[in-house]
Order: C-alpha cells, then sequence, then structure tokens
C-alpha cells in the first residue's frame, strides 16, 4: 500500500483541526528534543496528513495570539515552541498517554457550586445531582471552592456509570480501532517508509489523546463487560512502539530545531516507550 493511500485511510471520517494537530507535533515529537522546532519542518510533516502551508501558517498566528507557542528567530528562519500553559496541558495529557495508569482507591464526592459544566466535563466528573459531582479517586486535588470528600466503593458499583455518558466514549473508541487496527500487520513486518510511520504515529496519538481525555477511567467493576477502551490502550501501545524506529529515523532525518538537526532520540522519549513496554 503507498503512503498517501495509508494516510488518507486513517484520515478519512478523522476531523483534523490544524491547531490541534500541530499541538500533537510539539507534544510528541518536538518537547521531548528541546522544545523548538523550524516552522519550515512543520510544514513538511503537516503536509503529509493534508494540512497546507497556509493553513498552518494561519493556525500557528492564532496559536501565538491564544498564547500556546511563542516563537523565536534565528537569521531569515522563525522557530516556535509550547508556551508554557500549552506545554503543562500536553504534559498532563502524556502522563496519560504514555504512563502506567495510575488505579483509583475509592471515589472523591465533590460539592462544587462555583464549577462550569465545562470545567465538570473538563476534569471528567459525573455529575450526581445539582452541584455534586463524582470521579475516581487518584488523588487529584479539589477544585477552587469545593468541598471534597472521600467514599469507598458502594456494594453495587456498576451502578456508578450511569453519571456519565460512557456511550460516546465507546463510540470514540470504536472508531479509533476501525482507523488503525489495519496498520497493525504493516506496522509488524516494516512495511511503512520512515515518513509514513512518524505521520501514522502523530494521527495516532492525536485520535487516542482526543478520546482518553475525555475519559474518566472508572474501575473495571463499572465498566460495561464489551468496553473498549481497553482494547484501544493495548493496540495504542502496540502501534507506537512498532511505529517509533521508523518515525526516529525519519525525526533525525528531517526534523530542524534551532540548534541543527533534532536527534532521533532523548532521555525523555525513550523514557515514555519504555513506559509502554
Amino acid at each position: 500500500m503507498a503512503d498517501d493511500q495509508l494516510i488518507a485511510g486513517m484520515l478519512d471520517g478523522l476531523a483534523l483541526r490544524s491547531a490541534s494537530f500541530i499541538v500533537t507535533v510539539y507534544g510528541d515529537v518536538v518537547v521531548p528534543r528541546g522544545g523548538v522546532l523550524w516552522t519550515g519542518t512543520l510544514i513538511e510533516i503537516c503536509k503529509r496528513v493534508g494540512i497546507s502551508e497556509s493553513l498552518v501558517r494561519t493556525a500557528v498566528s492564532r496559536l501565538v495570539a491564544a498564547r500556546r507557542l511563542s516563537g523565536v528567530r534565528a537569521g531569515r528562519r522563525s522557530y516556535y515552541r509550547l508556551d508554557a500553559s500549552a506545554q503543562k496541558e500536553f504534559d498532563q495529557a502524556a502522563a496519560l498517554l504514555y504512563a502506567p495508569d495510575i488505579p483509583p482507591r475509592g471515589w472523591q464526592i465533590l460539592h462544587a457550586p462555583a464549577l462550569a459544566e465545562d470545567e465538570a466535563r473538563h476534569l471528567r466528573m459525573g455529575r450526581m445531582g445539582g452541584q455534586v459531582f463524582i470521579r475516581p479517586d487518584r488523588g487529584q486535588p479539589a477544585p477552587l471552592g469545593a468541598v471534597l470528600f472521600h467514599a469507598a466503593d458502594p456494594g453495587d458499583p456498576s451502578s456508578l456509570a450511569s453519571y456519565w455518558d460512557l456511550s460516546a466514549l465507546q463510540a470514540g473508541y470504536r472508531n479509533m480501532l476501525a482507523r488503525f487496527e489495519p496498520l497493525d500487520h504493516l506496522a509488524d513486518r516494516g512495511a511503512l517508509s520512515d515518513a509514513a510511520a512518524l505521520a501514522a504515529r502523530l494521527l495516532l496519538v492525536h485520535d487516542y489523546r482526543n478520546v482518553l481525555l475525555r475519559d474518566p477511567r472508572l474501575p473495571v467493576e463499572v465498566l460495561p463487560a464489551d468496553w473498549q477502551g481497553h482494547v484501544a490502550r493495548e493496540l495504542f501501545r502496540t502501534l507506537y512502539t512498532r511505529l517509533t524506529p521508523g518515525a526516529e529515523r525519519h525525526i533525525a532525518a528531517r526534523f530542524e530545531g534551532i540548534d541543527g538537526a533534532l536527534p532521533a532520540s532523548t532521555p525523555l522519549s525513550a523514557a515514555r516507550l519504555s513506559s509502554l513496554n
């Protein structure tokens, strides 16, 4: 299968927003390698997933205006790094993507009268009624102004699933599996070019992250028997590991930072890979 056909298949039905994908490129590739990338390299990798140069430049301008990217000039070239707030956001996502999951210990019940609906969704809380929310207890701090209570598992924890819209998450995981499962045998036998391996890995991270960040990661006894989140996690781990050797060769060959070519691997990128294995 030609690279272009392969990437087109992964893009089919995927709503790929330029700014969001650029943040994925920085978070997955650039941050572990010094944090700074030449605009020309960014344009090149975005072109491989159907994002034009004009869209890249528009998205970069908007990200700078929103203080999510900051620019650096060296001679006639422009370079960009993630702003501190955007890097903090991706660091939080990276803890979910690359690190082992932290099992919850019971539940947090929060009375949060000042918590907006959007913020509650961002924090992956379930609404129990009024301004009372619930989430698995992984030691998260309470939102400002909230009163936090700790609770053990009830006798029938499966009833707690009703506080979240798991059907939307299930659909997201099914779509991700349908999009990337055909890639598994190609990656396994090394049938991808290095450029395609990197593009596929970035699309994998991007798609999986967009579902994972909405997932409260409920304990298994609360989830439906056919829950696809665990299957998606295993596919992500397998594909990321198999795609990385080719992806890293392409990074070393084509990605430029302010001090020259980016390295294939660094201690941080190697630690991420080790955690997935």
